[in-house]
This record gives structure tokens, sequence and C-alpha cells, in this order.
């Protein structure tokens, strides 16, 4: 078609309005929007948030769900081995009420007499596999023996969904209390971070000179006392527990809350919209609270994530050597520290509170990484 014979009804002119010359084609999103948006992408994130939810839930409904105590012992049901309702004939799940090991002797006779011997001489209820045969004294043999707990004690109708420990006492229930006061001294570790570590930075990046030197060499100070100098002067005032920690944390736990808020302080008091407010006779504390700590929130979230786990890993390593929570106090660390006595015929009364912090510390790191690519502006997209 030649382009000098195009007919003109083909072309409609364009009408230019100066009120959508310039219209944006999407809505505008803010900080907050972003980072929300990029932390529901993150799939890991959400997932361990989901995961940390439904442990708080637990910790809190856990140790009501059977008519058991936390501190209730009995001797006649001690070390009973876990056992759960619908899941008592899948025995690969560990949940059957029996408990099993392999156990070396001379020949299988002396093996036998060993492993019946081992789950307090009750062969009625004890079965036994051979596993590898001997050859009398020139050899050895292995079997494979299997304790029907429930049976021997006579308490087929009962249930202990992750056994009991050495003194009877149901691990279900002390499992979730140990979960509630774990995580209570993260959350109070989180806050001493909030109110100390941001405060005291806060007030020593903006000021700075004379200040900034006196506050930050009480702070060298204290990173100069190891934790377990502090948790020993407690332990003279103070008993072994919650107290004590607590105490320890509050002492030093803030400190590196307080050096990253003093460096961002340092950084954005020089900026225009600060600079601004001085101007306007702004007084500092408004300053501080309503144009600096809301352009460090991501920050401080990020290093709060951090901060939980971190208390909670201490408090476990802290009640693992006996200077944490006390029997009949559970904690997940003091759970570790008994079941670890009894690691190789009871496995399951260190392997249950093993996986549970381990999760914990797992997920709180997940999401904090979340929590960081989303306040991150350069990875919004």
């Amino acid at each position: 078609m030649d382009k000098n014979n195009i007919p003109k009804e083909l072309f409609k002119p364009i009408e230019r309005k100066e009120d959508t010359s310039e219209k944006i084609s999407r809505p505008s999103r803010s900080f907050g929007q972003d980072a929300r948006r990029t932390l529901l992408k993150n799939i890991p994130a959400m997932l361990s948030l989901f995961v940390l939810l439904a442990i708080v839930v637990f910790s809190i409904i856990g140790p009501g769900m059977n008519e058991y105590g936390y501190d209730d012992q009995d001797l006649s049901r001690a070390k009973m081995p876990p056992r759960v309702p619908g899941l008592e004939n899948i025995s690969w799940l560990g949940f059957d009420g029996t408990l099993t090991e392999k156990i070396e002797g001379t020949d299988v006779e002396d093996a036998t007499e060993k492993a019946i011997m081992r789950f307090g001489n009750k062969p009625d209820f004890t079965d036994i596999e051979v596993v590898e045969q001997g050859n009398g004294t020139k050899g050895s043999a292995e079997v494979k023996a299997t304790f029907h707990a429930y049976d021997a004690k006579g308490m087929d109708d009962t249930y202990f969904w992750l056994g009991t420990d050495g003194l009877g006492r149901d691990q279900w229930t002390r499992i979730w209390r140990g979960t509630r006061i774990s995580l209570i001294i993260g959350i109070v570790a989180a806050l001493i971070d909030l109110i100390i570590g941001v405060t005291y930075g806060g007030i020593s990046g903006y000021f700075g000179g004379r200040v900034d030197s006196f506050m930050q060499r009480i702070i060298e100070i204290l990173v100069g006392i190891p934790n377990l100098v502090v948790i020993f002067l407690m332990l003279i005032v103070l008993d072994p527990g919650i107290t004590s920690i607590i105490l320890a944390l509050t002492i030093t736990g803030w400190t590196g809350m307080a050096r990253i808020v003093r460096g961002e302080v340092m950084k954005l008091k020089n900026q225009e919209f600060v600079l601004a407010a001085q101007t306007l006779g702004t007084p500092n504390r408004k300053i501080i609270a309503g144009h600096l700590l809301p352009n460090m929130t991501g920050i401080i979230i990020i290093n709060t994530m951090f901060t939980v786990p971190g208390a909670i890993f201490f408090e476990a390593f802290l009640s693992f050597i006996g200077l944490g929570i006390l029997p009949p106090e559970a904690s997940l660390g003091s759970l570790i520290d008994l079941g670890f006595d009894s690691l190789r015929i009871y496995p399951y009364l260190l392997l249950y509170p093993a996986i549970l912090i381990s999760i914990i510390m797992i997920a709180f790191n997940i999401l904090g990484d979340g929590l960081r690519d989303a306040f991150d502006p350069k990875m919004h997209k």
C-alpha cells in the first residue's frame, strides 16, 4: 500500500489532558508495604514464622493437655518410653512403648542374659533377636533386645506421649513447660535489648563528644567481663535459676545492640532532616524518638530477632552445666542435661528436647534472615 494514499479515517487524534499526562501506572508503596511484600514472598521465613507461632501456642497449652503435672513424681512409672495412641503399632516411629538396645556377649546365651538383666530381669516381656552369631570363647555374639515396658508394668491403657524421666515425670508436660521458660528468657533478653540497648546507644551516638566517650568506656568495661563471671557473681547473691540468668543478661546482654544503634545514630544525625528539625528548635528527645528511631527500625528488629535464639542457647548452656534452671523446674537445657546421662538406654530423654531447641534456633535464624532481606531496600523489586 502506498503510504501517500492511506485513508485519513484510519487515524484517530489523541486527546491530551493535563491531569492525565503524568499519571502513575501503578500505585506507590511505602517502605513498610515493600518490606511486608518481600517478607511474604520469602517462603522459608514464613514457614519459620508459622513454626515459631505453633511452638509458642504449644508452650502455653501443652502442659495442660494431659492430667500430669510437670513435677508429679511416681517411681512406678519411671523411664517409660514414648507411647502414642494410634501410633503404637508402627514400631519404626518410636512411639510403640518399647525400649530397644543391641547388646554384645561372648555367645548368644551370654548376650541374652545381659539383655534380660539390662531390662529388669523380665524375660516374658523381652524379645530377643540374634544379630550376630558368635563361636564360643573365640568370638562374640550380638542380640537385639526389645523390652515391652508398658506390658511389664501392667499399663496397657496408659500413654505417655514422650515418655517419662527417671522420677516418673511426664516428658510431654516438662518439655513444653521448659520451652515456655526458655522462650520467656529469650523474650526478656529481647526486651532488655530494646529498652536499655536502644536507649543507651541512641543517647551516646546523638550527643557524641564527652558524653559518648564516657558512655562507651562503660560499655568496654562491661564487654570485658565474661558472662560466666557475671553468673558466678549472681550465684553468690542468688540461687541458680531464672532470676540470676535475667540479671546476667540485664548487666551485659544489651551492649551489642547499644553499639549498633550508636553507629546508626552517628550516621543519621548529620542528615538534612535532622538538621532541619534542630533548626526549628525540636527537642532532642523528639528528634531521637520521632526522626532517628523510625529510620533504624529495620536494623533494630533484625538484631532483636537474632538476640532471642542467642539468649535461649545461653540459658540452655548454663542449665546444662548446672548453673541455670534447677529441678524440679524445667527448661530445654536442663532436660537435655538429664537426658544426656541416660543417652544409651533411654535416648528419647535427650532426643526430643534437643530436636525442639534446634528447631527454635534454626527458625529464629531463618526468620531473622528473612527480615534482614525485607528491610533492605536493595532487595526490593
